[in-house]
């Protein structure tokens, strides 16, 4: 891997290219194809190599918590972060692994499913839901993963970020969806897009990284990496005071 933006070096180290730059971050982690498609086939491991899958695991081991949406946690299979011995002094004075914080506004998981039943209790799984799902199934919930109730009909997801750091959990992954990711920027709580771009063009109906409300977020590019014509892009949020170009 090489880097190729802001300046140009052959194995540039990962970790500090990646350094959460404030205490309080939220950095979107996304692949696309070369036309702007965030899944092939409904997943998004068909547009990933070798270069975003270091990454990929980098970030994850960087983070106090993973936010994702219930429809990638379907999709994907997710299940508890599993600790690598390579996260070791990356994660020094914070639990082997993060947890995962699941964005569903009714509720509609598997609650018998690996990522509630064999988390660890230094990184309980957790619910992010509203006061319209049901209450049995908040209840059932509760008993394999520590529950947020944020909003009424629908997320908010400021009050979950909220929620979030006041338990410690400061910096802030999501892996999306487009959905939630979407909700994020309309938000305004979207720091950095960590964008890999994949080498293909895959056409159909994908959607984009970001679906849903229309929003503007003014983005700078800070660091690009290479690899097997993979792009590793690191977009950070401009200062709200700044005037868009």
């Amino acid at each position: 891997m090489r880097r190729i933006l802001p300046d140009a070096e052959d194995e540039p180290d990962l970790v500090a290219a990646y350094a959460w730059p404030r205490d309080h971050w939220l950095r979107l982690n996304m692949v696309t194809s070369t036309d702007g498609a965030a899944w092939l086939k409904g997943r998004s491991g068909g547009l990933s190599g070798s270069g975003d899958k270091r990454i990929f695991a980098l970030l994850r081991g960087a983070a106090d918590v993973i936010m994702a949406g219930a429809a990638t946690v379907r999709t994907e299979g997710y299940g508890p972060v599993v600790p690598r011995e390579s996260w070791g002094a990356l994660r020094e004075g914070r639990p082997p692994a993060p947890p995962i914080a699941v964005v569903t506004r009714r509720l509609d998981l598997d609650l018998s499913g690996p990522l509630f039943t064999e988390s660890q209790p230094y990184a309980r799984t957790i619910v992010i839901t509203t006061e319209a799902a049901p209450k049995d199934r908040r209840e059932e919930a509760a008993a394999g993963a520590d529950v947020i109730v944020a909003g009424e009909e629908r997320v908010d997801l400021t009050a979950a970020v909220d929620e979030l750091r006041a338990r410690g959990l400061r910096h802030i992954l999501c892996e999306g969806g487009p959905r939630v990711n979407a909700q994020l920027a309309a938000a305004g709580l979207v720091d950095e897009l960590a964008l890999t771009v994949s080498p293909v063009l895959v056409g159909g109906d994908a959607a984009r990284i970001l679906n849903g409300v229309a929003s503007r977020t003014p983005l700078e590019l800070v660091q690009v990496l290479e690899e097997d014509a993979f792009l590793f892009c690191r977009y950070v949020r401009k200062a709200r005071d700044e005037p868009a170009a």
